[in-house]
């Protein structure tokens, strides 16, 4: 099976998730910088959000340039991976509209927890399908990165129920730890490893 149509839809969902974020941006009333404090928080949760999207949609973008053929669970793995992410235009403005407080925080981070634990299970089922080849294996490795992530996401849901900005600060963190783009698929190919084997 082919991954074109799969890539397509993928970047049209991403495009339109990323379109909700930036129309829930309300223009501030007044030509002053003071004016954009009410929306300053708004803006901060898009921004962050941004980020997020951006660095899922690259590491995907990576991940299906690895593989040649898909199956009809993989279909459905992706589809799995960007319901969780199609959430996160609604998390975002609740948590902005609401100034950072605990709940909205805490289930900000619960939607990037299962953003992550859906990537997992996309990458990982990929590994194990022939289109992957063992070269996709070799690239994931253990995936201490992503299970780093994962205990992260969990502690900072944790605390956003004590303090909204602690889990908000992990949140942040984990951010910086992928804003590089995931390079253990490039070393791999540039290897020489990195052959992808077609399926039999």
């Amino acid at each position: 099976m082919g991954k074109s149509r799969l890539e397509a839809f993928s970047d049209g969902v991403i495009a339109i998730i990323i379109t909700i974020m930036v129309l829930e941006l309300h223009v501030p009333h007044g030509a002053s910088l003071a004016a954009l404090e009410p929306v300053l928080p708004t803006l901060l949760a898009y921004a962050l959000s941004f980020v997020y999207v951006g660095i899922y949609w690259n590491n995907h973008h990576h991940l299906f340039q690895a593989v040649r053929t898909i199956s009809g669970g993989v279909l459905w793995l992706n589809l799995h991976l960007l319901f969780w992410l199609s959430l996160l235009p609604f998390v975002t403005a609740w948590m902005g509209e609401n100034d950072f407080t605990t709940v909205p925080v805490a289930a900000y981070g619960a939607v990037l927890f299962m953003c992550a634990v859906s990537y997992a299970i996309l990458e990982h089922r990929l590994a194990r399908l022939n289109g992957g080849g063992r070269s996709l294996a070799l690239a994931i490795g253990a995936d201490y990165k992503g299970w780093v992530s994962l205990t992260m996401y969990a502690a900072g849901i944790g605390l956003g129920f004590v303090n909204a900005w602690l889990g908000l600060a992990v949140y942040v963190a984990v951010a910086l730890i992928w804003f590089i783009p995931d390079r253990r698929l490039e070393k791999v190919f540039a290897s020489g490893a990195g052959r992808t084997e077609e399926t039999p």
